[in-house]
């Protein structure tokens, strides 16, 4: 059976720094992959395309959804935008009810999203506490229900700009040798924030030198890290 890996972030461009690899290297493994922004990122990190005198809010968002969209495309994956507002982003229940259902019809195996914390940007801890809430809901915690369920996506966070300052402690690396370069053309798409293109890039060295350590495999050349929420249930260890 195919993998389903669906990526739900704060801001448009988030999945592409993080989890394009793991998006990519899912869809090139025969699953399916699905982007979901909460916003577009318009007011808060959207810094480039504000220079340009005249811009306006749809102006910004236009931009970034064609932006992320063809980022997504060279990836392999489908882009959805909530368009929720950023800067701050804030969760009614209306706003998780939308999250949940966008959970419930892609139905994924893998969901990934922010780290409970963030001191630099103050709506990552927001979208994390709302897709953790809304996986439970979209699942019903795995039993019986007054309403359509389905099966409980394993959760994992992708890595923040600084991980020591977030909770992040890296439980899982992904090779993405084989996909970095479709990684690379995703992340040259996002314009507005073109300066962690090579951050990222960096990181991916950074993590794969971390992934040769851990398993031995001196193949791989670039990696991403994420961390387990849920824990895995196997016949044997």
């Amino acid at each position: 059976m195919s993998r389903r890996i669906q990526v739900i972030g704060a801001h448009s461009a988030d999945f592409v720094w993080r989890a394009g690899g793991a998006i990519a290297k899912t869809v090139e493994l025969g699953g399916k992959a699905e982007v979901v922004a909460i916003s577009y990122g318009e007011r808060g990190e959207s810094g480039e395309l504000w220079k340009v005198e005249g811009q306006t809010i749809e102006n910004v968002k236009r931009i970034r959804h064609q932006e992320a969209e063809a980022a997504a495309a060279e990836l392999g994956a489908t882009f959805r935008a909530l368009d929720l507002g950023d800067y701050p982003l804030q969760i009614g229940a209306q706003e998780l009810a939308v999250i949940a259902e966008t959970i419930r019809e892609f139905a994924p195996d893998v969901l990934i999203t922010h780290t409970d914390t963030d001191p630099f940007n103050p709506d990552h801890p927001v979208a994390f506490h709302a897709v953790d809430r809304a996986r439970s809901l979209a699942a019903g915690a795995g039993v019986q229900s007054a309403f359509r369920t389905i099966r409980p996506p394993q959760l994992f966070l992708f890595e923040p700009h600084q991980p020591e300052l977030c909770n992040f402690v890296p439980t899982t690396f992904v090779d993405i040798t084989s996909v970095f370069e479709r990684k690379r053309a995703a992340m040259a798409h996002m314009q507005a924030q073109a300066y962690l293109q090579t951050y990222y890039a960096q990181r991916a060295e950074h993590r794969a030198n971390h992934a040769r350590r851990a398993s031995g495999n001196q193949e791989v050349r670039y990696a991403e890290a994420f961390q387990r929420v849920i824990p895995q249930v196997v016949t044997e260890l």
